[in-house]
């Protein structure tokens, strides 16, 4: 691992978000502080305007090239670019890396929604187009409000957020019909058992909150399916979706209990 990937994302207390976060007390400064999440979401919406229809990749920034999930990535973003999609990541190395990689690398619109860090943390340079953020909230906003699927390769607590944030839009009904695809079954398989053995089982979900969530090994079945869901919004040719997913077939439910493809 390289010290670029072990340090991206981090950011000690005492500078930007994380002083504000830090803080246990109101202070004047706070009004100039929501003054600037303004103008940042504002900056962050005319810089990413008109990129639809666009896929989000999240992963770690910990795999680097050579890695299988790196490979995965690059792959992935390569067929996405190839089936019409923007491909939008964190912007930074590792499987961020890999999936503008592919896009670029294919021809296709490679996009990077990029943290600034104390240590002057550069987008990867395999994006043709980035937007730097103070703020990793203002950020995730992005990376969600402009995709219609998200597909996660093997990450940390960071591709967790994002996986779990996207999940509960879903559930709330604030995002619909987005699926959200998890490549790597082996690295995820622990998650569908905790998910169905624990929070299923205690009832502290239902069946329905997984009706988005797809997992696969093969980048053509992840593609196939966001095509198949996003092709009557875009107005993109739809494939004939895979058997066994029934996500890609408007309205219907989501996959049957049975199948291991599905959570």
């Amino acid at each position: 691992m390289t010290e670029e990937s072990e340090r991206w994302g981090k950011n000690p207390c005492g500078n930007g978000e994380s002083e504000f976060l830090c803080r246990d007390e109101s202070d004047s400064k706070d009004l100039t502080r929501a003054v600037k999440i303004f103008i940042e979401f504002v900056q962050g919406f005319r810089k990413l305007k008109g990129l639809k229809p666009c896929v989000t990749v999240f992963g770690s920034a910990r795999f680097r090239e050579g890695h299988p999930y790196y490979e995965l990535s690059q792959d992935l973003g390569g067929e996405l670019a190839r089936a019409g999609f923007t491909v939008m990541t964190g912007g930074g190395p590792g499987i961020m890396e890999g999936a503008n990689r592919g896009a670029k690398e294919a021809g296709g619109r490679s996009i990077g929604c990029n943290i600034k860090l104390p240590h002057e943390q550069e987008p990867n340079k395999y994006v043709d187009r980035f937007v730097d953020f103070d703020h990793f909230f203002v950020r995730k906003v992005m990376l969600l409000k402009y995709s219609c699927a998200f597909v996660a390769l093997p990450g940390g607590f960071g591709t967790l957020d994002e996986v779990f944030e996207t999940a509960t839009l879903i559930q709330t009904g604030k995002m619909r019909d987005f699926p959200v695809i998890l490549m790597g079954t082996d690295y995820w398989l622990p998650l569908k058992e905790f998910l169905l053995e624990k929070l299923l089982e205690n009832e502290a979900i239902i069946k329905q909150d997984l009706d988005r969530i797809y997992l696969t090994d093969s980048v053509e079945e992840a593609v196939t399916c966001i095509q198949s869901c996003a092709g009557k919004r875009f107005g993109m040719n739809i494939p004939n979706p895979p058997s066994h997913c029934s996500l890609c077939r408007y309205g219907a439910e989501l996959g049957e209990k049975n199948l291991e493809s599905r959570v």
